[in-house]
């Protein structure tokens, strides 16, 4: 059984097998394909068109599917390499271990935020970012946000999420008032703080972590391998909660048609979010 572990305890040698097959996937071009999938379904609660990822319920099966994906291809390279994860409650500061030459690389430079350390970096000719003009071609990062502090959640913070005792609730998008999901998705419309938990890690990272293309920066998957973990501590914590809503919305819901029920295959693979349930078929934590 596969063991995704926590970032800090891996060891020079599993480091260097992650940055690897990282690098490989993205020579092959198959990276790219997961930045552009992933844009794909970066739908709004805005827009009128089905919602699989985000501002929805299915946002935790969708990512759970979408990071398996991602670390089957990984270890197509290496079959050794699984998908770490990054507890930015320890793990909270620009110099944390991540953040190493031999690892993730640093934050930007000032100006262009341009990521200069590290196996990522540009100048080092390995990472081009290929998902839009807009993007640059360079990775960039600001962490912490220095010129407007931010800091990253804290225990307390997941504490509280997992202690919802309703997965989600109405309206089902991200205004949602109450409910683990968007506890955790970090939604927090009409309030001074807008981004909470998993949107105010992409925001402390900055750079490309901030928008629908946030898999070109490698610290995604490290930051939703953690949030995948944290769903299934909400899962032993409240046992007799589950995934909702459990039947498809009625034609005259407002939802209808745009988020998916417990037993609705999800695109654009085709599992229903009961079959993402329990992540002990494929791997475990350590």
């Amino acid at each position: 059984m596969p063991v995704r572990k926590n970032q800090r305890d891996l060891t020079p040698v599993e480091k260097r097998r992650l940055v690897d097959a990282l690098l490989e996937l993205k020579k092959s071009g198959r990276y790219d394909d997961f930045v552009d999938l992933h844009g794909e379904f970066y739908v709004t609660d805005g827009e009128r068109r089905p919602r699989a990822a985000h501002m929805t319920p299915s946002f935790f099966p969708w990512h759970r599917r979408y990071l398996l994906e991602f670390e089957r291809a990984l270890q197509e390279v290496d079959e050794r390499v699984t998908v770490p994860y990054w507890d930015w409650t320890v793990d909270s500061s620009p110099t944390s271990s991540l953040w190493a030459d031999d690892f993730l690389g640093g934050t930007g430079r000032s100006g262009d935020r341009q990521v200069m350390t590290g196996p990522f970096a540009h100048r080092n000719g390995g990472w081009r970012i290929n998902s839009g003009a807009l993007d640059g071609r360079f990775l960039t990062r600001d962490l912490g946000r220095p010129a407007d502090p931010l800091t990253l959640p804290t225990r307390d913070d997941v504490a509280r999420a997992l202690s919802q005792s309703q997965y989600d609730e109405q309206p089902w998008d991200s205004t949602a008032r109450g409910g683990f999901r968007n506890a955790m998705e970090g939604w927090a419309a009409g309030t001074p703080e807008r981004w909470r938990m998993h949107n105010r890690v992409h925001r402390w990272v900055g750079g490309l972590m901030l928008g629908a293309s946030s898999p070109n920066d490698p610290v995604f998957w490290l930051h939703h391998a953690y949030v995948d973990l944290l769903w299934a501590r909400w899962q032993q914590a409240q046992p007799r909660a589950g995934y909702l809503p459990r039947t498809p919305l009625p034609s005259g819901e407002p939802q209808h048609g745009r988020v998916y029920a417990l037993t609705e295959a999800l695109p654009p693979w085709g599992d229903a979010p009961v079959a993402l349930l329990d992540h002990t078929r494929w791997y475990r934590y350590g």
